[in-house]
Parts: structure tokens; sequence; C-alpha cells
């Protein structure tokens, strides 16, 4: 406990700024797959990476529940989200900007 409050001394007294530590938070970018509550959008993200051993390409994606305050994104949208202090249950993930419209919707339904 004592080590961590040094570290954290450390920080500040190095001059770092809470901002800059902000600015480290995650990014991604997904499709939003559903919009049917108010403020908050299912977000697919897609991820690809080799296995560790075998050396394989794996592909996987994962829904995160992303907070959208303005209620502007659409399902089909490619969107991109940031890391944020948890919102509720299971928000922890907040809309910052629509990167392109989607017109066709139903390919995407396919798709997942």
């Amino acid at each position: 406990m004592k080590g961590n409050l040094n570290e954290t001394k450390k920080i500040i007294g190095n001059g770092k700024s809470i901002m800059s530590e902000r600015n480290k938070r995650k990014r991604r970018i997904g499709v939003v797959v559903n919009d049917k509550n108010e403020k908050t959008r299912k977000v697919s993200v897609k991820r690809t990476y080799r296995h560790p051993l075998y050396g394989r390409v794996i592909r996987s994606k994962s829904k995160i529940a992303v907070h959208d305050e303005k209620n502007m994104s659409r399902v089909g949208d490619m969107v991109e989200i940031i890391e944020s202090r948890p919102l509720s249950k299971t928000k922890r993930w907040v809309l910052i900007k629509i990167l392109s419209r989607n017109i066709n919707v139903e390919s995407i339904k396919q798709s997942l």
C-alpha cells in the first residue's frame, strides 16, 4: 500500500499532468450492432492476433456496451470508442465519433 502511494507521488511530482494519463486510455473501432436502448449501443469490435505457440492467425470479436449521450449512432455505423470510468454494470466505453454511416444494414445482421 505504501509503495503505491509513493508511485503516485512520483507521477505527480515528475510534472506529468492528469490529462496525459487520460490520453493513454484504450481506443477501438467497431460497428454498431444494436441501438434499441436509450443512450446505449452494442458495438462489435473485431480483433486479429497470432496464436503464441502455433502462429495461426486467430480472429475474434467482442460486443461492447457503449454510452452514446446524444443517441446519434444507428445500426451499421462505423464508430470510434474510448475506455472510460464505469457508467453502469456493463458500460465502460464511450462513443467518441461516428466514422461512417452504413446504408446496407441487412448484410451486417447476416454476418453476425
